[in-house]
């Protein structure tokens, strides 16, 4: 089944007194791939700049912009339009890779920056050993879900348990995380496996039978995907694979690549204005 989605997403920063200047980075405009296109999209800021598209080294599409005005809020609003869930399982498909094909040399060059730990993504070596023995005895794509339902079975998901700079390792440390959190101890499980994997930011609506027309407040999310001969996407959070109800728009090592908003200012000090988010389903 597709979905047509219609996408706002408002955040920004308030300032405590006026900015002279300020350069951001937003990626906030959701990805066009197999199994999404999106149809509509425009980022709005204010106060009003000119901006500059690109694609980012991990494909992503950034809108870069500067303020060279004197402001105490900056306000940044993107509006999407979304066909979701257009990937369908193919039966030509060719076979998943083994263990042993994931170790060739072709693929582990390929992939280097997938298979990569990061500050977030670093396991040690109690989780490490974890994962190798979730995954004893199954193959590639059995252990990552094996490796996902492992770690929802321990963590809690809780809000503000944990921040923006929170690492895999400290979230599982205490038990207790967000979506982001999930993601990276997952990220971190299967890189150990050598297993390829990415993180991938974007929007979840939270209604599965989501009448048309009808507005709802969603919220920014964020989940995995494993190649093991295609890549596939996984909600850790939620326990499920990613389809029609997932949005993507970031992909990259960890949350670092993909940060929505992002950049630096010359001015007092400033706060988040917060994250809006409004899912209407079209279609």
């Amino acid at each position: 089944m597709t979905w047509r989605v219609r996408v706002q997403h408002r955040t920004g920063y308030s300032y405590e007194g006026e900015v002279v200047a300020s350069f951001n980075e937003a990626r906030m405009t959701p990805l066009t791939d197999s199994t999404q296109t999106t149809l509509e999209s425009r980022v709005d800021i204010t106060p009003s700049a000119s901006t500059f598209r690109y694609r980012d080294y991990w494909g992503t599409q950034v809108t870069s912009f500067d303020i060279q005005t004197r402001h105490s809020q900056l306000v940044v609003t993107a509006n999407s339009v979304v066909e979701t869930g257009l990937r369908k399982p193919d039966p030509d498909a060719l076979p998943e890779l083994s263990w042993e094909d994931l170790r060739n040399e072709v693929v582990c060059d390929r992939y280097a920056e997938w298979l990569s730990f990061t500050p977030r993504t670093d396991p040690d070596e109690e989780l490490k050993g974890l994962a190798r023995q979730t995954a004893d005895g199954l193959s590639p794509s059995e252990a990552a879900v094996a490796c996902v339902e492992l770690i929802r079975s321990q963590m809690e998901y809780r809000l503000g348990a944990t921040g923006v700079h929170t690492s895999g390792m400290e979230a599982w440390t205490e038990r207790k995380g967000v979506c982001q959190d999930f993601a990276h101890i997952i990220l971190a499980m299967l890189r150990s496996l050598g297993l390829p994997a990415r993180y991938v930011s974007g929007y979840l609506h939270p209604n599965s039978s989501a009448q048309i027309g009808e507005t709802v407040a969603g919220e920014s999310h964020a989940w995995v995907e494993w190649w093991d001969g295609e890549w596939a996407g996984y909600d850790p959070t939620n326990g499920k694979p990613v389809g029609e109800q997932h949005v993507s728009v970031a992909r990259g090592r960890d949350y670092d690549d993909v940060s929505p908003l992002k950049g630096m200012y010359s001015g007092p000090k400033s706060s988040s204005l917060g994250v809006i988010v409004e899912l209407t389903r079209l279609a």
